[in-house]
């Protein structure tokens, strides 16, 4: 394994070492946060703490699975919302499949057409 050096800024004085597992500068940090960003809540979400891949699973165990790990998320609402809105057709979004997303979906177009039918009948 190669050990990476500290390395030093001698023209300013500052250091700027690197964290052998990160193998980012210490200094950097994260960017902050837009608080326009249209996906801001996703910082809240549960699966910030784990892997994407648990989220994208390619059978019905590992739906329940990322199910289980929304089921708390307090931006759970948000989630299904934003996926729905951007017809997003993978993974697990607001504890639902994609499959139960078209399904709402199906539902919400389909109660629209009956109140606009409604709507019609009583103009």
């Amino acid at each position: 394994m190669i050990k990476r050096a500290l390395r030093t800024m001698s023209a300013t004085g500052n250091s700027n070492s690197v964290s052998p597992l990160s193998e980012r500068p210490d200094g950097l940090g994260t960017a902050p946060h837009d608080p326009d960003s249209l996906t801001l809540w996703m910082a809240d979400g549960n699966c910030r703490l784990h892997p994407p891949t648990t989220f994208f699973p390619s059978d019905g165990a590992g739906v329940d699975r990322a199910r289980k790990i929304c089921k708390d998320c307090p931006v759970i609402g948000t989630c299904l919302e934003f996926a729905l809105e951007e017809r997003i057709d993978h993974g697990v979004w607001g504890g639902c499949s994609e499959r139960e997303r078209r399904r709402i979906l199906k539902r919400r177009r389909d109660e629209v057409a009956a109140d606009a039918e409604v709507e019609v009948a009583l103009s």
